[in-house]
């Protein structure tokens, strides 16, 4: 996993698309990786796990914005994305990853996972998200990409769409980056730590994006688990932000806690940390909200007690978990979905 880098400024007198490597005529601006869900990729609840998912998303994601740019790219961002339907072990798995707008050197990326009976081709869409990725140079510098300019209208009503999240990712970010997490807190709490090992790596030598989402998940489930009594499976992850790299052979650290019960949805903040395994401070590397729902012995959700804040820390975090719901209810065309509404389901 790599830093999202600070944009440069262009150069004097050139304008971004200026700066850009090169014509993006030829670009592809397009990529779908297709592959059978394995046995290896059986997770906790029996179907694929979220977080295997979002390492398919970051991985088609990259090949986009790799194929575009023509440099290498790390991920920035990973907006919100609704688990409704699980990936089961076995169906053919569709992952298309497509530039929707592009800045100075960043990419706006929606992805889709599509999968179903390889028998049949039949494939139905089971979660998509915008995903934000940089290029970087050999020294990694952020730098200039091909201009996107939409063909058709399709086109331009996915850039309108692209656009439109940024002011609400902006204040999704700002509120993320404002919270603290203290011993003080007193609701379920777990953490794991583990060294970065050389199967993580990525292309850049770094850990994967996708190998930290799939700890991000872990821990979600852990926590989750441990306080409602049942198995739970992820149904939202948001505000997912990559802030530095995290090298192999670092101490990472993976906090999930409880900080807010809605209708079933146990909202689970995240937060990794790493550092030299030596000695000397831990830094924060990435952070979301990851929503969790119980779910019976046929897949079916339920209930879970309703938490309540005891410490100033706890109804600061609750509200906190508010604060994201009311931004999220904000976003053009966004619709909360029942797990994520405040309440407590009868």
């Amino acid at each position: 996993m790599d830093r999202f880098p600070t944009p440069a400024a262009p150069s004097p007198g050139r304008s971004p698309a200026a700066a850009a490597p090169e014509a993006a005529a030829h670009r592809r601006h397009e990529v779908t990786l297709r592959f059978l869900a394995a046995p290896t990729d059986r997770g906790k609840s029996g179907t694929v796990d979220a977080g295997r998912v979002l390492e398919w998303v970051d991985k088609a994601a990259f090949a986009a914005a790799t194929s575009w740019s023509g440099s290498y790219c790390v991920t920035a961002y990973v907006g919100n994305i609704h688990f409704e339907y699980p990936v089961q072990v076995g169906e053919m798995v569709e992952v298309t990853a497509t530039v929707l707008h592009t800045g100075r050197s960043s990419m706006h990326i929606n992805t889709t996972v599509r999968s179903g009976d390889p028998k049949t081709g039949l494939l139905t869409e089971r979660a998509r998200c915008l995903v934000i990725f940089v290029a970087v140079d050999a020294e990694g510098h952020s730098t200039a990409v091909p201009t996107f300019v939409p063909r058709t209208l399709e086109q331009e009503l996915a850039r309108d769409y692209a656009t439109s999240r940024i002011p609400v990712r902006e204040e999704i970010t700002a509120e993320l980056r404002g919270q603290e997490y203290t011993e003080v807190g007193t609701a379920e709490r777990v953490v794991l730590r583990f060294l970065a090992a050389p199967t993580d790596v990525n292309w850049g030598g770094k850990v994967h994006g996708g190998i930290v989402m799939e700890w991000i998940d872990t821990a979600a489930y852990l926590c989750s688990s441990r306080y409602c009594g049942r198995d739970t499976v992820a149904v939202f992850s948001g505000g997912i932000r990559f802030l530095r790299p995290l090298h192999i052979g670092d101490l990472v650290e993976v906090e999930a806690r409880l900080i807010y019960t809605g209708n079933k949805g146990m909202h689970i903040a995240v937060e990794v940390r790493s550092g030299d395994p030596k000695g000397g401070q831990l830094e924060q590397t990435t952070n979301c909200i990851t929503v969790m729902v119980a779910r019976d012995g046929e897949g079916t959700s339920v209930p879970v007690p309703a938490w309540e804040p005891v410490s100033d820390e706890d109804r600061r975090l609750w509200q906190h978990a508010r604060t994201l719901l009311q931004i999220r209810g904000r976003a053009p065309g966004n619709r909360l979905p029942n797990h994520l509404l405040p309440g407590q389901a009868s």
